[in-house]
């Protein structure tokens, strides 16, 4: 399999771009996409996440049946930028996502979860 490799920065320069849409930065809804998703609130981009998720899913069920997993990679890029919305609208950037990655990185996925399920039973005073 052929890896691609993204120019480090590739993540924070489009952050910096959607972020600059935000209504406080002065986005424009009648000339940008992002600005005018931004102004028309959570539900606008949040219900794109949703639809996005589920083309990705749709993508990858097409591919399991030998459709081209290009449209997979084109999938998640749509995803990944609406999420990359939804990170600029709550004051948040790729880099935080990437440090909990990075913090994830080397433990295991059934021992991350259920640590997270024991804290949630801790705050819930269980």
């Amino acid at each position: 399999m052929t890896q691609s490799r993204l120019p480090p920065d590739t993540l924070a320069r489009l952050a910096e771009v959607i972020e600059s849409r935000l209504p406080q930065h002065g986005g424009d809804p009648d000339t940008s996409y992002v600005a005018r998703l931004l102004h028309r609130g959570p539900d606008a981009f949040l219900k794109k996440i949703g639809e996005e998720a589920t083309e990705v899913v749709m993508a990858a069920k097409d591919a399991d049946h030998g459709a081209e997993t290009s449209k997979i990679v084109a999938e998640v890029a749509d995803l990944w930028f609406h999420c990359l919305i939804a990170l600029a609208h709550y004051g948040l950037h790729p880099g935080q996502v990437l440090a909990e990655l990075e913090r994830r990185a080397g433990t295991s996925g059934i021992e991350e979860k259920a640590l997270r399920k024991a804290l949630a039973r801790e705050g819930a005073g269980l």
